[in-house]
């Protein structure tokens, strides 16, 4: 799904250093509109709704960048790419910004053209199985056929995981989400393994989805992260920062609705900084002061895009977990607007 292993540094190197000789902000703003790369279609996360519009809780990052840098969060051109086009397509200058549902490994971060900005969604690789197979653990999957994306991590996590475990299995070979959904309903595959996000995603979709069952293990730590090009430090703060206001909004109480509200009164230094009030943020970044909140404005505080494309009132039905507040026992944590 999301965890393609490209190793043409040395290309992607030579690409980067033509696309970063220009400042990425410059390039948006003389565009008039931001080259967000998303994924072709996981519902809830990034896919295009019944007017081909693109939706979901990644898409949101996109039109908080948008909202900040060009005060408007519709001026986005969406880029749908594959595991496997993704992070050439931020290297070469095809796309600005990637929210895509990438993890941020030590491989990627040090070897591809790219750097990862900031976790908008800890997740881990999960398998997903039908009632009938009669299993209730990943340990019980000995001898099975499994449904994984080729050249992945997700690839390299399976193969260690029955490894560590004394169990074998046989791959079922697939390209991408859309393709690992239809073997594996079609029956070609007795498990399909992802990111448990994406089961989920993907379950939500299934015209039987009441006989799924997402087995209880998690097999390994899949931070998936905004990125940018790498050697243009400027625009990513801009991304880091963009995002990182959705974050903080959300633990000091600010919405979408209440934002003017909480402007016009508040007397928090912490939160009159985010806002713009003072401190000169915006300006530091090549902004006006106003950024943050205009990307608070786009969709909302981090919680609130939360629930409303992946939460528990939704199809996909995620709780928070990880993805949690520090002060609900969370991992999502802004740095201080300082």
């Amino acid at each position: 799904m999301k965890k393609s292993v490209f190793f043409g540094t040395v290309a992607l190197v030579a690409l980067v250093a033509g696309a970063a000789s220009a400042s990425t902000l410059d390039d948006v703003k003389a565009r008039g509109q931001l080259i967000c790369g998303v994924n072709p279609g996981l519902t809830g996360f990034g896919a295009p709704d019944a007017n081909g519009n693109y939706q979901g809780f990644d898409v949101a990052a996109c039109k908080a960048v948008a909202a900040a840098v060009l005060g408007d969060p519709m001026k986005v051109q969406y880029k749908a790419l594959t595991g496997e086009t993704r992070f050439t397509a931020l290297a070469s200058g095809e796309v600005d910004m990637l929210a895509r549902n990438s993890t941020w490994t030590f491989g990627r971060d040090t070897e591809l053209a790219l750097d990862f900005v900031a976790v908008n969604y800890y997740d881990g690789q999960g398998f997903m199985v039908n009632k009938s197979l009669g299993v209730s653990s990943a340990k019980e999957l000995d001898g099975a056929t499994v449904c994984v994306q080729t050249g992945t991590t997700t690839e390299m996590n399976l193969a260690d995981y029955f490894k560590s475990n004394n169990m074998t299995y046989t791959p079922v070979n697939i390209a991408d989400d859309a393709e690992g959904q239809q073997k594996f309903l079609a029956g070609a595959c007795d498990s399909y393994t992802t990111d448990a996000s994406g089961l989920a995603a993907s379950r939500a979709t299934m015209p039987n989805a009441a006989d799924i069952v997402i087995l209880p293990e998690i097999i390994s730590k899949e931070p998936l992260a905004l990125a940018v090009r790498h050697g243009d430090n400027n625009w990513g703060d801009i991304v880091r920062w963009s995002f990182y206001a959705l974050v903080a909004a959300e633990e000091y109480g600010i919405t979408k609705a209440n934002l003017e509200e909480v402007a016009a009164s508040t007397q928090n230094p912490e939160i009159r900084r985010l806002l713009g009030l003072e401190g000169d943020m915006g300006k530091k970044i090549g902004l006006d002061n106003d950024f943050a909140k205009r990307a608070i404005m786009a969709s909302g505080n981090y919680g609130e895009i939360f629930e409303a494309n992946i939460g528990a009132s939704t199809s996909i039905g995620l709780a928070r977990g990880l993805n949690a507040q520090w002060t609900q026992g969370g991992l999502m944590y802004a740095p201080p607007f300082r």
